[in-house]
């Protein structure tokens, strides 16, 4: 019964590498964000004339967006991989190893998810509010509840966490 145990443990041990290829398709998640990052700065660059600066703005915040979801996705992929998969032992001397590598556990992942989560919402909502004139009353309402309810549920998540923490 022992063998029978140790092997179930083993398995189990092993199937953490079942999520190599969720890390690996948010790899392709980049390249996707990257194509539409490019994509946002040619469309900026080809009416940089003929665009108003409310426009240009909305642009602007659109790169922001997507830069903030990418350095997530990074986040993600390598405190996640870290994590739960295996730790990245080549790397621990490499010059350019961000210093947060290897320190950030679950918990500090999920506040950092929903901190992130949070400042999406919220240059969505800032676009929006740039663009008010395009945006009905109720689209409008529904965005700033959505993102109050981020808010609220960031700061209710960060204070759980809080608490949980000087209880150890």
């Amino acid at each position: 019964m022992k063998r029978l145990e140790s092997a179930f443990e083993h398995m189990l041990f092993a199937s953490r590498w079942l999520m190599a290829p969720v890390y690996f398709g948010l790899i392709l998640a980049l390249l996707v964000l990257l194509v539409k990052f490019g994509k946002e700065v040619w469309f900026l660059f080809s009416h940089i004339m003929s665009a108003t600066g409310s426009e240009m703005i909305i642009g602007v915040l659109s790169l922001v967006d997507i830069a903030l979801i990418m350095s997530l996705l990074i986040i993600i992929m390598f405190s996640g991989y870290e994590n739960f998969v295996s730790k990245m032992e080549d790397l621990h001397s490499h010059t350019d190893r961000p210093e947060w590598m290897g320190h950030i556990g679950f918990s500090d992942q999920k506040i950092k998810l929903i901190g992130s989560i949070v400042a999406i919402s919220g240059i969505e909502l800032l676009k929006a509010f740039l663009n008010v004139d395009n945006v009905s009353d109720r689209h409008l309402a529904w965005m700033v509840g959505i993102h109050v309810t981020f808010l609220v549920s960031g700061v209710l998540y960060a204070l759980m966490d809080r608490l949980q923490g000087k209880g150890h």
